[in-house]
Formats: C-alpha cells, structure tokens, sequence
C-alpha cells in the first residue's frame, strides 16, 4: 500500500528534521537516504527543493508514519539501515533487520581477496565454500556472485538471521546454490570435513568490555552475539583457527576478518597452529589490519 503525501507537507517536516539532525549530531545524508528509499523524490529533487508544489508524493507510509520512524533515529540512536530495513553493500540491496548486524564497507573486501588469491589456485573456483556467522547472507552472495561455479554453505546460530539471509539468497536467485544451515560454527556441517575450498568468516571480535563502549547506534541495537569476541576478542577467532583445517581441502584458504590492531596476535595464532602456510595479514582502504588469511597445509 502507497500513501500520498503533498510536497508542501514533505517540505515542511523535512527543514524541521534537518534542524534535528544539526541539534543532534546526525548526518543530513541520513536524512536524504531516509526520504529517498521511503518516498518517490530523488537526490536532485532535494538539492533544488523542486518538489514543493507538487500535489501528491508517493510514499510507503504515511507523513506521520515517516516522523515516528525518523524519531526513532533522533531520540534511539537507532540506525539508520534498520529504519528503512535495507543496507546496499557491494552490489545488492540487502534486507536487514535488529535481527542482523549490518553489513559494513569495509567487509566487502573480503570477495576481493578470495577472488585474488584463487587467481593461483584456480581448482578452488569450483569448491564449496563455508561462510559462518553469516548473518544477513552478505559475504555468502557476494561468493556466490563472485564465484559462479562454486556452492556456498552458511551458517548461523540465529533462526532469526538465517530466515533475513535466505530472504536475501532468493532476492538475488542464489536460494539453490546457497545452503543456509542453523546451529554454532561447524556444528550443522560436522559430516562435511575436509570438503571447503574456502572458509571466511566476520566472527565477534569485539573485547566485551569495549562491546559496552561502542556508540549507542551499535551497542543498543545490532545482535552483541555478532559483536563480543570475549574478553580479549579473539575467543571465537581461536577456535575457527583450531578447527578450519579439519575441514578444509589441501591448499583450501581460510579467510578471517579482524579488529584493527589484533593483526600481529592472530597472525602468530595462525602460525602456532602449524596448519597453515603462506599467512598474511591484509589491510582496508583506511590502512588498518583487517583480514587475516592462512592456506591449509594438509586435508
């Protein structure tokens, strides 16, 4: 159902949002992507203010609907991917919900470097791959995407999240080459060892006393099961070092997204292991440590 909002309306409420966004620290592009995904104007409709004449204005809800929703952002902190339950992250558009944690920039790198490393080991393209705690299903669609001939299993501990990523598998027409599986890390696909071409994962890796310090946007509504890696951060992170080479294949690679600053420690617990090879520590745009990635050395 569509509603009809008059331009004037729009217009008013949206000089009266922007000096909430200025009061309370809140990017106006905010306010721009709210109003764009929700209503029928565009980005050049608000940059010459053209539409204030118009009779009627398509919109998913309602004028008072959208101001009770926008609240949420000025007086909740909530973010804003949740309030118009979308995140565009590589080349999709992805349903996400408080359910999920949303999909960051800088994950997206994370295709990239399974792309450039199977250019020296091309019969990996065909494989199976294994995302955990996948999540909304970003990083899984993004290898079906990337790796057309290949089949992904993902998995979460969440029902919640896996019901939002196989919304997003069948958006996308990847339902029959993504296998979505519930339970804890290698659980669901215990019978399946030695059988991945590529594991990846963006586990917690969020010190828990740092989780509580996070801005209020994250720390009071994405999933902390999807945050706080423990103490230290690095729990769930030792544990896909310890048990990934029982279920990769020979020269299958594991890739693991990290905290800025924890590169050098997980860097050493991939060579302490001793079933890895070629390990390295790859940045993000912004020059930080963020993906740690080891070869396995033996089936």
């Amino acid at each position: 159902m569509e509603f009809e909002i008059t331009g004037k309306d729009l217009f008013n409420w949206y000089q009266s949002a922007k000096r909430d966004c200025l009061n309370n620290k809140i990017n106006i592009s905010e306010l721009n992507l709210f109003i764009i995904e929700l209503t029928s104007l565009n980005k050049l409709n608000l940059q010459l203010n053209n539409y204030q004449n118009q009779e009627s204005i398509n919109s998913k809800f309602s004028l008072d609907k959208l101001e009770k929703i926008w609240n949420l952002r000025i007086t909740k902190r909530c973010p804003i991917q949740y309030l118009i339950g979308e995140c565009h992250w590589r080349n999709f558009t992805l349903k996400v919900t408080p359910d999920v944690l949303i999909p960051r920039p800088e994950t997206e790198l994370i295709i990239d470097l399974a792309s450039e490393i199977t250019f020296n080991y091309s019969h990996l393209k065909t494989g199976n791959f294994l995302d955990l705690g996948t999540g909304s299903g970003a990083i899984a669609l993004g290898l079906a995407e990337a790796f057309p001939n290949s089949y992904i299993y993902a998995v979460d501990k969440s029902k919640s999240a896996l019901k939002i990523a196989q919304e997003n598998a069948l958006k996308y027409g990847f339902e029959s080459r993504v296998k979505f599986c519930h339970g804890s890390w290698f659980d669901p696909i215990n019978d399946l060892k030695n059988s991945f071409s590529l594991i990846v994962s963006n586990p917690p890796y969020i010190p828990s006393q740092m989780v509580l310090e996070l801005e209020p946007e994250v720390v009071n509504h994405e999933p902390k099961i999807a945050l706080d890696g423990g103490e230290d951060g690095l729990k769930d992170i030792r544990y896909l070092i310890e048990n990934s080479p029982n279920f990769l294949v020979k020269d299958g690679f594991l890739i693991l997204e990290i905290m800025a600053g924890q590169g050098k420690i997980v860097e050493n617990l991939l060579k302490e292991n001793g079933s890895y090879k070629n390990i390295k520590i790859e940045y993000d745009l912004a020059g930080l440590d963020r993906f740690a990635i080891g070869i396995a050395t033996t089936p």
